[in-house]
């Protein structure tokens, strides 16, 4: 009979860990990759018995999850964000695919921004690669990391919850987090910045491709604030990038 290892990234993550453990009783084994936490994170996920291993994130996801899976010890592993909960029949689902055939699952994501109703846009439903099997599975990519499974592919029925942002403090503290890393990751790409292109042009694209391409403008006052904030992700981070290379000669 298979079994499953929930694998989950945290730092500072009291207000949501233990909603997130919660929803995946289904696995066997729940680990929790700890990049130093500071509060009550690990003391939570301990007393709900999930296995607390201390880790180093060091700015790079994709090697923190490499990481969990050579940690695991099941058969199949399912990746799970401490801001994402397994809806009841997604998790029977989960269990029903790892008794079947060795397939990579892709799970239906919805996006929640607490307090407020946006269903397009950046928030829209997407889907994820995150059950597969823990043989030949890896993880590519610093940020918005890639899941890569050599299996074919498949959907499981059921909702994935995600729980984006509680407040805007924190939806600011992890706007400059993640254009930090991308600036960081297109450098050692060795990324050209246009400040035409990507600084001006770029930016009003993603404004308008969120807007009104994909449906932002439906969701009223917070689809026009989303969207905007989008345009000034894609505008800062390339700001960091132009200033990166200048200060690197590349300019």
């Amino acid at each position: 009979m298979s079994t499953i290892t929930a694998i989950i990234l945290a730092r500072n993550e009291e207000q949501h860990i233990a909603d997130c453990i919660k929803s995946i009783q289904c696995a066997d084994e729940i680990l929790v990759i700890d990049d130093g936490s500071t509060d009550r994170t690990v003391e939570i996920a301990e007393n709900l018995e999930a296995k607390v291993i201390h880790h180093a994130l060091n700015g790079d996801w994709s090697q923190q999850r490499r990481f969990g899976i050579s940690q695991a010890s099941c058969d199949w592993i399912l990746f799970i964000d401490s801001d994402e909960r397994v809806s009841p029949e997604l998790a029977k689902s989960i269990k029903k695919a790892i008794q079947g055939e060795l397939k990579s699952y892709w799970l239906r994501r919805y996006n929640l921004f607490h307090h407020n109703q946006a269903t397009h846009g950046v928030v829209r439903p997407d889907k994820v690669l995150r059950l597969m099997p823990r043989e030949g599975a890896t993880v590519e990519g610093a940020v918005h990391e890639a899941f890569i499974s050599p299996y074919p592919n498949g959907i499981l029925e059921g909702k994935l919850y995600h729980y984006t942002y509680d407040n805007w403090h924190q939806f600011f503290e992890k706007f400059n987090k993640y254009t930090t890393a991308a600036a960081n990751k297109y450098r050692k790409q060795n990324k050209q910045c246009s400040f035409l292109g990507d600084i001006i042009f770029r930016p009003m694209w993603a404004f308008f491709k969120i807007y009104i391409l994909q449906g932002g403008i439906l969701d009223g006052k917070i689809g026009f604030l989303l969207s905007v904030y989008h345009m000034m992700y894609t505008m800062t981070k390339y700001v960091k990038l132009y200033y990166l290379n200048k200060s690197n000669g590349r300019l």
